[in-house]
């Protein structure tokens, strides 16, 4: 018989077996000790924390990554969003296809902007758009299709560039997702009209906060040059922040401190003294104050650093979901399907599990459990507030009960994801969960 070299979930939560010293956090993992070195000489120049000659750099650099002409930053990739919005004349009287599942400051975008977001089911496999139902859904008010690249995994390009020439309308890429992913040898993002990506701190690279808006179009970019010169400043408090935030997340999701800091940080919840990702404003589909705003000197600094090494933590997530793919793909767990011609650079390894609450306890040991989607607009208040309303996408909602996500950034190494699929495997094996062994969450 062969010998078994992991544990089963079962005996994890069971406290029969050792718990792992390492632990995986969802933040933090794109950064180096070089990085946590280059945000140290920042705060000892205050003066270059908000502007410099970087921000103008790292635009060169990222359009020349993604193949395009321009690229125009902001603080948030939803604000690089609203300005392509803008820069196309998209407003009040306007409809934009917004594909679900996704976040809530998409749709806030839209409605910023003055135009309604028409939602658009997904597949149930991709968890990308469903073309066929987003062209049901075209009227003559139809000026946009935003076209989300779900979990890295490229949605039908041709597919829909086809589409919006027969309808004569805009193809917005949504990127956030998927930095460095390609079609046909060409990187997302170089396809559309206009793309958007984000550098936030769960994403393929990270400056904490941090958006990019893209595009060939001479015209278009024009228009984000003059709004990105409306947008404020942020603060030197602000832009100091950020990069305390980039060196905290480094230091306190190390993987052999973080079953220790966890638990502080989530005890912390919403009174977490740094810079959250999402205002209350933005959960509830109110436009926060101070929301046209660039990105800083400092972010553009830190993001050009893990720019340069965009090739090296493609090959890292490629070889770690293929670990998950070889352990999970015989419990249904393979990665979702992508067109042949298309290279995926999965942000988060996703899996659709029956009982989310007991898969994510059995690998909350070994990390922390990514969960996009839990709403199909994730971090809404209510997915009303974004405008959605219940029944209209049955796909996407039922994505939204059963899909976890496992971390594949630089951080996780094979071993580590070869000791999160197994108990992942394992639980997805376990005809009913123990009651007993799942308590149900306490409230707050």
């Amino acid at each position: 018989m062969q010998r078994r070299t992991r544990p089963a979930a079962r005996d994890v939560r069971r406290g029969l077996v050792r718990k792992p010293a390492r632990r995986l956090g969802l933040l933090g993992g794109t950064t180096t000790w070089s990085d946590f070195a280059a945000a140290l000489r920042l705060l000892a120049r205050p003066r270059a924390l908000v502007e410099g000659r970087f921000v103008a750099a790292y635009e060169v650099e990222f359009a020349a990554t993604i193949g395009v002409r321009h690229a125009v930053s902001f603080a948030h990739g939803r604000v690089g969003l609203y300005g392509i919005l803008r820069a196309l004349g998209i407003g009040p009287g306007d409809e934009v296809l917004v594909p679900v599942p996704t976040h809530i400051v998409v749709p806030n975008a839209v409605r910023y902007a003055g135009a309604r977001p028409v939602f658009v089911d997904c597949h149930p496999d991709t968890w990308n758009i469903d073309l066929r139902e987003a062209e049901r859904l075209v009227t003559e008010r139809t000026r946009a299709l935003l076209l989300q690249h779900t979990f890295g995994n490229p949605a039908d390009i041709d597919g829909a560039l086809d589409l919006a020439r027969r309808h004569d309308i805009h193809i917005i890429e949504d990127c956030v997702h998927a930095l460095g992913a390609r079609h046909r040898g060409r990187l997302v993002g170089s396809f559309g009209t206009a793309a958007f990506f984000s550098t936030e701190e769960t994403k393929t690279i990270s400056s904490t906060m941090g958006g990019m808006a893209v595009t060939d179009d001479d015209a278009i970019a024009a228009s984000l040059r003059a709004f990105q010169e409306r947008c404020a400043r942020p603060s030197a408090s602000l832009a100091a922040s950020y990069v305390l935030k980039l060196m905290g997340y480094h230091l306190l999701t190390q993987p052999r401190l973080h079953r220790y800091t966890r638990p502080l940080y989530e005890a912390l919840g919403r009174r977490n003294p740094l810079p959250g990702a999402t205002s209350i404003e933005d959960r509830t589909g109110v436009r926060p104050p101070g929301y046209e705003q660039r990105l800083s000197n400092a972010q553009a600094e830190l993001a050009i650093c893990q720019l340069r090494r965009l090739d090296a933590n493609l090959a890292h997530r490629k070889r770690i979901s293929d670990v998950y793919a070889r352990v999970l793909g015989p419990m249904g767990g393979s990665p979702p399907p992508s067109h042949d011609a298309d290279r995926p650079a999965l942000v988060r390894y996703p899996v659709r599990v029956k009982d989310r609450d007991a898969v994510a306890g059995a690998i909350a040991p070994y990390a922390v459990v990514g969960l996009w989607f839990t709403s199909v607009l994730e971090d809404a208040q209510t997915p009303a507030h974004g405008g959605y309303t219940m029944g209209a996408c049955p796909v996407a909602e039922e994505a939204a009960r059963h899909l976890i996500n496992l971390p594949t950034h630089p951080r996780v190494t094979e071993a580590d994801a070869e000791a999160i699929a197994t108990v992942t495997a394992a639980a997805m094996a376990a005809r009913e969960p123990n009651p007993a062994e799942h308590p149900p969450p306490r409230t707050r």
